[in-house]
C-alpha cells in the first residue's frame, strides 16, 4: 500500500504510519487487494489528502465506507468518478445545495472540485472488498483516521467540521469545540434526509463561517 502522500500530510501523520497497528493494516489492505477485488483504486486510497491541501484545509466532511460497487469510489467520501449514476446520499447533498444556495444540480458526481478548495472528504475505512460494505472496517483504518481527525484538531485553527448522521457525530469527541465550528445533521441517506437533512443548510452555514473568517469560500 503507497502512503506517500504530499510533505504538509506526511509531517503531520508520519507518527501513525510508524506505529504497529498501520504495519498490521498495511499488510491487510496489501493482502486483500491481491487476492480479491477492492475499491478504491490502490492509487486513489489516499486520495482525500492528496486532492485537499493542509496547509489550504478549510472544511472536513466524514463518510463511513467507500462505495463498493463497481467504477464508483475514488477516495473522497460520498464522491463518485465521472460518469457514473448518483448514489441516493450524494443526490440528496446536491438537492440541498440547490435549494441553499440557489444553484443548479451538477451533472456528476466527482468532488475533486471541493477537495481541491480545501475540503477534506474524509473516509473512517479508506477501502473495502468489492460488494461487501463495511469488509475493511475494524482493521486499524478507524485508528488512523481519528488520529487524523485528532491532529487537525490539535494543529489547525476554525476549520469548519460536517458531522452528517450518528456515526460522523460520534467523531466530535475529537475535536476541540473552542478552537472549530461543528454543524450536525442527520444522514443524507433516503432514510435519514426528511428526518432534518432538508433545510439544514450546512453549505450556506460553512461559507458564513469563512467569510467571517476572511478566508475564501467554498463553491459549493
Amino acid at each position: 500500500m503507497n502512503t506517500i502522500l504530499t510533505r504538509s500530510w506526511q509531517l503531520l501523520l508520519q507518527s501513525e504510519f510508524d506505529k504497529p497497528y498501520f504495519e498490521e493494516l498495511t499488510n491487510f489492505v496489501t493482502s486483500e487487494y491481491e487476492n480479491y477485488q477492492c475499491f478504491p483504486k490502490q492509487e486513489d486510497i489516499f486520495a482525500a489528502f492528496n486532492f485537499c491541501s493542509l496547509d489550504d484545509l478549510k472544511v472536513v466532511i466524514i463518510g463511513q465506507d467507500p462505495y463498493h460497487d463497481e467504477g464508483q469510489a475514488n477516495g473522497l467520501c460520498f464522491s463518485v468518478k465521472d460518469g457514473m449514476k448518483q448514489p441516493p446520499s450524494l443526490k440528496n447533498i446536491f438537492k440541498e445545495i440547490a435549494t441553499d444556495l440557489d444553484q443548479e444540480i451538477p451533472q456528476s458526481g466527482n468532488l475533486e472540485k471541493w477537495a481541491k478548495q480545501g475540503v477534506l472528504l474524509l473516509n473512517a475505512t479508506l477501502t473495502v472488498r468489492a460488494h461487501e460494505a463495511g469488509s475493511h472496517q475494524k482493521k486499524g483504518w478507524e485508528d488512523f483516521t481519528d488520529a487524523v481527525i485528532k491532529s487537525i484538531s490539535e494543529e489547525k485553527e476554525s476549520i469548519v467540521f460536517l458531522l452528517w448522521g450518528k456515526f460522523a457525530e460520534s467523531k466530535t469527541k475529537l475535536i476541540n469545540l473552542e478552537k472549530h465550528t461543528v454543524f450536525t445533521a442527520p444522514h443524507p441517506s433516503p432514510l435519514g434526509a426528511w428526518r432534518g437533512w432538508f433545510g439544514s443548510k450546512h453549505f450556506s452555514k460553512t461559507n458564513e463561517v469563512l467569510k467571517n473568517l476572511d478566508k475564501p469560500t467554498i463553491e459549493w
